[in-house]
């Protein structure tokens, strides 16, 4: 991290295949200060970097930046054909000053560790990338180790560890490892010149110094990674992971902008900035990857989530961990290994699988508008409390309909949202579902005033779904926060 009004020096766009165009950019950056250890969530922000650039190409700018770690990788893949990478965000805590861990509300514990672990797979032409978050907490085996949260296997064993662990609970085999060091995820949102986020409830977290109210933001470097580390809303870590796409799809928005591609000067600082956090395995500087990935637009980069059975599973130890739905899990993997599209279905559904009804999305990761579609004094709040301990996230206030004639109640949801709305069906039995061009799931209620059913008992697991049904995703143009005139 650089003092102010320091700059880079230059970097050379190309190597030899691409003419080696030299961008001049300002004096030589000085040395980095000596400092101390950094909090370990400074090493989730870190990540978002390296995944922009992997879905941008920007990477071939400058590949002798980037440098080697042994994962242990025996069969990489080939310059064709479908490819997984494991994404590694690791806080190995260099120094920093006192002003700079005040600044940006760290620790000063040591140590090295993991708590962003993400599979990307591109597909076998290489034009399409889906990205799926483990989250952190997933209760697994640890080879060797014994039974652990997944985060642990790098502070067993580092990277050779983390991608065997990675292997075994997901079943994929991993052809690539990227690592990111957390120093420069600041320097590459501000030499993006920020990026833009939306919340859609108020975040106030004193641990990472984040005050935001509900709606859009722009945000500089420093807000940015409070933004991506807070855990202070209702689904801690799994709200984190959502926090983490939007932001990624943010950085790609910038960085695949004519406002930086075709500005040298902020093209040379992104490159600079994001390329000295990276390690890769193999050492091939990510050159000939990124080259064939500079065609990829946002509608190309699909996000997804591994599948959870239980949000707060007691570990032995008496930690709060996660667990995968199983079954749900091992399918989305399978689909991924297969190449296949996880947008539409699955080309072999079970003969017993009900994909009408199958749950595929615990009600507490879905958010939920409810208008009043009568005149029913009260039917509106009566059923938005309902849902709401039915696990769902509700608005404190519900909303009335300008029509008042709705006899059956409708569940309205946008594209890319089949799945949490089928979540949402099995609480309103008889409920009519409707896909319709908006952003999200609103419940109208009709005449019939429907009785809302519990899915889970409280701090219970929910029900396993099918392991058929298509999993929720979302593209990074999904994803990103559009700002409202």
């Amino acid at each position: 991290m650089s003092d102010p009004g320091e700059e880079d020096a230059g970097v050379h766009v190309g190597g030899d295949a691409y003419g080696g165009v030299r961008l001049a950019t300002g004096p030589k950056r000085k040395p980095a200060k000596s400092a101390k250890a950094r909090r370990r969530n400074l090493l989730i922000a870190g990540a978002l970097s390296t995944a922009v650039l992997v879905g941008t190409g920007v990477v071939w700018a400058t590949p002798r930046q980037i440098a080697g770690v042994d994962a242990g990788i025996t069969e990489p893949a080939g310059p064709t054909g479908p490819m997984n990478i494991l994404l590694v965000g690791v806080d190995k805590r260099d120094n920093l000053t006192r002003k700079q861990q005040n600044q940006l509300k760290l620790g000063r514990e040591s140590g090295e560790r993991t708590d962003t672990m993400m599979v990307i797979h591109l597909s076998a032409d290489h034009r399409k990338v889906t990205v799926v978050s483990l989250p952190r907490d997933t209760w697994t085996e640890i080879p060797g180790k014994g039974t652990h949260k997944i985060n642990s296997a790098y502070q067993f064993g580092g990277a050779p560890l983390a991608v065997k662990a990675v292997q075994q609970a997901t079943g994929l085999k991993i052809q690539r490892y990227i690592e990111v060091n957390v120093m420069g995820f600041i320097d590459v949102v501000d030499s993006l010149g920020g990026i833009t986020v939306c919340t859609p409830v108020a975040i106030n977290d004193p641990k990472t110094g984040l005050n935001l109210a509900a709606g859009t933001h722009e945000l500089a470097g420093v807000q940015a990674l409070g933004y991506a580390r807070t855990r202070a809303t209702v689904r801690s870590d799994l709200d984190r992971i959502d926090r983490q796409q939007q932001v990624i799809s943010a950085l790609l928005n910038k960085a695949l902008s004519a406002g930086t591609l075709g500005n040298p000067g902020r093209l040379a600082a992104f490159v600079n900035s994001t390329l000295r956090t990276i390690k890769v395995d193999p050492d091939d500087g990510l050159l000939g990857l990124a080259t064939q990935l500079r065609d990829v637009s946002l509608d190309d980069v699909r996000f997804a989530t591994v599948p959870l059975a239980d949000l707060d599973f007691k570990t032995p130890t008496g930690e709060s961990a996660v667990l995968w739905q199983k079954d749900a899990a091992k399918e989305l993997f399978r689909r991924i290994a297969a190449d296949e599209d996880l947008a539409t279905p699955s080309p072999k559904p079970s003969p017993s699988a009900n994909p009408s009804t199958a749950a595929t999305v615990p009600p507490e990761r879905i958010e939920l508008k409810v208008l009043n579609g009568t005149l029913i004094t009260g039917l509106g709040a009566r059923t938005r409390n309902a849902l709401k301990e039915s696990g769902f996230l509700v608005p404190e206030q519900a909303g009335n309909t300008a029509k008042k004639d709705f006899k059956k109640t409708i569940i309205r949801y946008g594209p890319g949202r089949a799945d949490s709305a089928r979540t949402v069906a099995g609480a309103i039995p008889g409920a009519e579902l409707r896909e319709v061009n908006i952003d999200g799931i609103e419940v109208i209620i009709g005449a019939d005033q429907p009785k809302i059913k519990k899915l889970k008992s409280a701090g219970g697991p929910t029900p396993a779904p099918s392991s058929t049904a298509t999993p929720t995703t979302k593209t990074a143009s999904q994803n990103i926060c559009r700002k409202q005139a």
